[in-house]
């Protein structure tokens, strides 16, 4: 007898059918949602560096060279024109002040000065001729008044005799007359010759103050025409060492002709030249750093050179303590100019990634370092070795510093 058979509502096909249809739809979502459509890009983790983000002090700073010059140098040039007629030292020699250093010969400087102390000396000899002059014309002065006095004391004597004669009626009075006319008379000659003796004296000492000032200014330009003639002989302006001296005997020097320098070997200076980009951020004051060995060695600039050649302005910089043990005038320096002071700061180290990004990304490591995904950061000041990052960044974590140009336009870098 037939039997009906029921039949399964879960057949293994229809089982598969609908698992296929499960994993195509949950593909699907997949697909959608939840897989990583970022680009892509596989390299090995030794063809980038790598660098560590960090919470650090941070200094704004731009490396400039600095040649090292003689802190204090005096020019030497000739104040006289001629020939050099002979050299006693040479070039570097180490010289005290005073030091003859060349002689010049100049024929016609000297044929002026004989004919100017010529006539200087005339003219000298020709006050002292007038002071003597005047000198005797006061003691002829004085001898007039003396022989005056002498003969009012004569007259005097004969006019008191008369005098008592006349009383006693024993002369005329025609003699008496006579002898006090004789007296009166010699009274005012020695009156008037008093009041010339007076005025001569104040005339005379007025004559004297200006012999002696012309005098004086004679004897002053004398002393000027000897010193010109001295300036043949060119000497060391101070103490120290000649550089830049390169003459010849019988070679011509011109008036105001640079023959040379005095330096100091013990004391520099560096010079150093500075973009024209930072012109307004450089100052008299600002500081600079030399290391070397390991010991740093502060510097300020002294001197601002404002003119711009080339692209660039000068700046001088003194040493603040003391001068490194191995420098020597003409060598190169390498220093670090400040822009600011020490501060905490994050800071990235600096790398060939900000040529492709500006500062504005960059790529970070995931914590496993298997992977590095780009992130938006934001960069703010920089020196030589770091870039100061404002935001988008955490103490920490690594970064790629180096190029990306072989995966600039790529979402994700993953380590084979």
């Amino acid at each position: 007898m037939d039997r009906v058979i029921e039949k399964k509502k879960w057949t293994t096909g229809k089982i598969a059918a609908i698992a296929a249809i499960a994993a195509f739809l949950f593909l699907v979502i997949y697909l959608i949602f939840f897989r990583d459509n970022s680009s892509k890009v596989y390299i090995a983790r030794n063809q980038v560096t790598v660098s560590e983000v960090l919470n650090d002090k941070f200094q704004e700073f731009i490396p400039i060279d600095g040649v090292v010059l003689p802190k204090t140098t005096i020019y030497i040039d000739a104040i006289m024109g001629g020939n050099v007629q002979q050299v006693y030292v040479e070039d570097g020699a180490m010289l005290k002040k005073g030091d003859t250093i060349l002689k010049l010969v100049n024929t016609d400087l000297e044929l002026s000065y004989m004919e100017q102390e010529t006539r200087i000396f005339e003219a000298i000899n020709n006050l002292q001729n007038t002071k003597i002059g005047l000198e005797q014309n006061k003691f002829t002065r004085q001898k007039e008044i003396t022989a005056l006095q002498q003969q009012i004391e004569e007259v005097e004597a004969t006019f008191t005799r008369m005098k008592s004669l006349f009383a006693d009626s024993l002369i005329s009075v025609q003699q008496y007359e006579e002898a006090e006319r004789n007296y009166r008379f010699g009274r005012k000659q020695l009156t008037i010759s008093l009041e010339l003796q007076r005025l001569d004296s104040v005339s005379a000492q007025r004559r004297y103050s200006q012999i002696d000032v012309s005098m004086d200014r004679l004897y002053n330009n004398l002393d000027l025409l000897r010193k010109s003639l001295g300036n043949l002989y060119v000497k060391a302006p101070a103490d120290g060492q000649l550089s830049s001296f390169n003459i010849e005997v019988g070679q011509t020097a011109r008036v105001g002709e640079h023959l040379g320098q005095m330096d100091n070997p013990d004391d520099f200076k560096l010079r150093a030249n500075i973009d024209e980009r930072y012109i307004s951020r450089v100052s008299i004051g600002q500081e600079a750093i030399y290391d070397f060995n390991g010991t740093t060695f502060p510097l300020t600039i002294n001197k601002i050179y404002t003119d711009v050649t080339a692209g660039s302005f000068q700046v001088d910089l003194f040493f603040e303590n003391g001068y490194p043990p191995h420098i020597k005038r003409g060598q190169t320096l390498q220093l670090r100019l400040a822009f600011s002071s020490q501060t905490d700061a994050l800071i990235v180290r600096r790398g060939a990634f900000f040529q492709q990004t500006g500062g504005n990304w960059i790529f970070v490591l995931d914590p496993s370092e298997k992977f590095a995904t780009k992130r938006p950061i934001r960069i703010n000041r920089q020196n030589t070795l770091y870039y100061e990052v404002m935001e988008g960044l955490e103490p920490g974590e690594k970064v790629i510093v180096s190029s990306y140009d072989s995966f600039a336009d790529k979402d994700k870098v993953v380590f084979k």
